[in-house]
């Protein structure tokens, strides 16, 4: 074996090595040094995600026998969720020093580091035992970390529904790839490609990719398999459900369309477009009518993310290089926004432990700049312009749009229509803000802490700069044309 070969994966070495820096700080530091330990561990992943930004390569580049590549593009999402993990540690700077947190401080950061590995090995692996490994290694550390308020029944409960989602997801995906390699006879994505190009649609391959596509829906949360979203979302540390919500989802999705793509391209007009189509309708239109009824914010942005999930479908339905494009632009976008979101949300739920809608009654009253940073993160959710939101679905529907179809045109009107019921239910939090101020609010005026003000600020700045500044998207496009290896 050539172990040259562990230097192509640059960026999960440099990853790996800042987990046993952190691990080592945490078990052989002295005990007055730990209070510090989160700035370390910011600093240390800082100057990581900044590092991996120069070690992009040219092309697209294989090891091990070919179960592991990387690409620009490959290296570009990787370097997005990297931006996205590194907002999350920021933003729960506050909540893992509090008395009853400060304890686990290291298993928190070893935690979030070990499920980021994974989430690489699923966006690089081009064979499917690769994938599943990845796929394992991102989901179980999830679980702890879902469970990591040790003190509140409802974390546990999370944990527990978590687990349990993710133990039937990955049985009911290796149900499908045990089919796949029945018709193939290989795990290697090359090779089920050429096995199901030779091959006419069988029920064999249609129950293989329906199995496929369920295990990932799974942690993807497109409906009918996203019923553990909002139990989770609600119990889990509000750090953990923003991680939950946009990094985890945002690798998955990224792997799903690579596994469409590059396993099963040659049958996508006969065999999964249509799966697509029902998913990706189902899962905009439930997530959009759930989030309306919701009143708790965590709930609600549960539901939301339900529905961009199925936004992101689209990119995936698209099957081009303009779509995967589109899609990472999405990924990018709805990390700055959802994580402004949540980033308000942690400051109060820190401060004052309230969470409801109805306790934002008002808030622009008493808390103006949270207020303001809100609103631009539900404009942004909503879709609404100058805001990066708007132009992520405008590029996210033109993708799709390119296809050419009349099943697509009317997808993306399906689409528009539910954009429409969304911007009502975003509105509500805005509403609440700024319009129900005769009733008291009972979130006080407070001073946020420096990571949470530092997390907003990053949040804030990527949501204006990402809508008005379009090189971001015609440099993501300029990548994906150039990494053709995958389509």
């Amino acid at each position: 074996m050539d172990y040259s070969q562990f230097l192509i994966m640059k960026q999960e070495i440099l990853l790996l090595a800042a987990f046993l820096l952190v691990f080592l700080y945490d078990i052989f530091m002295p005990k007055k040094c730990l209070n510090k330990m989160s700035a370390f561990a910011c600093i240390l992943f800082a100057i990581y995600t900044v590092a991996c930004f120069f070690l992009t390569p040219e092309s697209e580049v294989e090891a091990f026998a070919g179960m592991y590549a990387t690409s620009p593009i490959v290296a570009m999402i990787k370097n997005v969720l990297n931006v996205g993990a590194l907002i999350v540690l920021i933003q729960s700077v506050t909540w893992i020093n509090s008395e009853q947190q400060q304890i686990r401080r290291g298993e928190y950061y070893e935690l979030m580091m070990s499920t980021l590995f994974g989430m690489f090995l699923m966006i690089s692996a081009r064979h499917f035992l690769v994938f599943v490994i990845g796929l394992e290694l991102a989901s179980l550390p999830l679980a702890a970390m879902v469970a990591f308020d040790k003190y509140r029944y409802e974390s546990h409960e999370a944990a527990i529904k978590y687990i349990l989602t993710a133990v039937f997801s990955s049985a009911i995906f290796l149900m499908g790839l045990s089919f796949v390699y029945g018709l193939a006879g290989t795990l290697y994505f090359e090779g089920i490609a050429d096995a199901v190009s030779a091959t006419t649609s069988t029920a064999m391959l249609v129950t293989a990719l329906a199995f496929v596509i369920a295990g990932v829906g799974f942690k993807l949360s497109l409906v009918p398999f996203h019923l553990w979203t909002a139990d989770v979302y609600q119990g889990a540390p509000t750090a953990v459900t923003s991680y939950l919500s946009v990094i985890s989802k945002g690798s998955a999705a990224f792997a799903f369309l690579v596994i469409l793509v590059q396993c099963f391209g040659s049958v996508y007009s006969e065999v999964w477009e249509w799966m697509l189509y029902a998913l990706i309708i189902l899962t905009i239109t439930v997530g959009n009518l759930f989030a309306i009824r919701q009143r708790n914010l965590k709930r609600f942005l549960a539901f939301s993310s339900v529905s961009q999930a199925g936004y992101i479908m689209l990119g995936i339905e698209g099957a081009n290089e303009m779509g995967m494009a589109a899609l990472v632009y999405y990924i990018l976008v709805y990390i700055f926004s959802n994580l402004a979101a949540f980033g308000v949300i942690s400051a109060i739920e820190n401060k004052t432990g309230l969470v409801d809608m109805d306790d934002y009654n008002g808030l622009r009253k008493t808390n103006p700049k949270l207020a303001f940073c809100m609103m631009l993160a539900m404009f942004s959710l909503a879709g609404i312009p100058p805001f990066a939101g708007f132009f992520s679905k405008f590029f996210i529907f033109t993708s799709a749009i390119n296809q050419g179809s009349t099943a697509i045109y009317v997808l993306v009107l399906i689409a528009l229509i539910n954009t429409i019921i969304s911007l009502y239910y975003y509105l509500l939090v805005v509403k609440a803000m700024y319009i129900n101020t005769d009733e008291e609010c009972k979130v006080p005026t407070f001073k946020s802490t420096c990571s949470e003000r530092l997390g907003l600020i990053i949040t804030v700045a990527g949501v204006i700069l990402l809508g008005i500044v379009s090189v971001f998207y015609n440099h993501i496009l300029t990548i994906a044309q150039e990494s053709n290896s995958i389509f």
